[in-house]
């Protein structure tokens, strides 16, 4: 519903009335409170306090103070009476008290040796993890000395290769071609004097290098024992 000035002036007479927004909604009919909120302040109508929050500034009144009432005097004190003599009961004459006991006479040295002390304490035992038994400080044993070193004697060559060239006969002037295998007895190198700048000596050079032929002269590989690689 559009605002006609009829409604526009009841409007203003009632904002300035002292009306609430819903009793104008209510009286106009077919506006809402928030409407009636809006085209108030569009008009320029002095905004009034919120109800709610001149509520809340309202402070309660202070209570009057109470009379003071005077204390009451104290009660008059009661007469202390004398306390009754106290009567002590004679003590009973202490027990007689045995000796101690004598100590134990220290056991007499044998061959210049004190004899070992016996501890008349109980003995604690722990049991760890699985079972075991933890030592106590008087469970150690001493610690064991070291074995006096070794004379280290090399061991007799085997008959074998008594007169052969053995591993540790090994050095730079002499040939290291091994001689047979090594899991056999009579394994050894062969000893002979090396091919100045090669390990081997020239026989075994011969063997261990082999000049390569001209390519004219070369051999074609053999075949592969299953034909041809497949190309892809």
């Amino acid at each position: 519903m559009s605002w006609t000035e009829e409604r526009i002036d009841k409007l203003t007479r009632m904002w300035e009335g002292g009306s609430t927004a819903s009793q104008i909604a209510e009286e106009l009919g077919g506006v809402s409170r928030n409407a009636v909120i809006g085209k108030a302040h569009r008009l320029g109508l002095k905004s009034r306090p919120s109800p709610v929050k001149a509520a809340e500034r309202v402070e309660e009144p202070t209570p009057a103070p109470r009379p003071v009432r005077a204390a009451p005097p104290p009660p008059p004190a009661a007469p202390v009476e004398p306390p009754a003599p106290r009567v002590v009961a004679p003590r009973p004459a202490p027990a007689p008290v045995a000796a101690p006991a004598p100590a134990p006479a220290p056991a007499t040295a044998v061959d210049g040796e004190p004899a070992p002390v016996v501890s008349t304490q109980p003995r604690i035992v722990s049991v760890g993890p699985g079972g075991f038994l933890r030592q106590g400080p008087g469970d150690q044993q001493a610690p064991i000395p070291a074995a006096p070193p070794r004379r280290l004697v090399p061991a007799k060559p085997s008959p074998d290769i008594a007169d052969k060239t053995s591993l540790l006969d090994l050095n730079d002037r002499i040939c290291r071609w091994p001689m047979g295998h090594p899991g056999e007895p009579d394994f050894h190198f062969c000893g002979v004097k090396v091919n100045p700048g090669f390990p081997y000596c020239v026989e075994h050079c011969g063997r261990a290098y082999q000049a390569q032929l001209p390519r004219g002269h070369r051999r074609p590989p053999p075949p592969l024992p299953f034909g041809n690689p497949r190309v892809r």
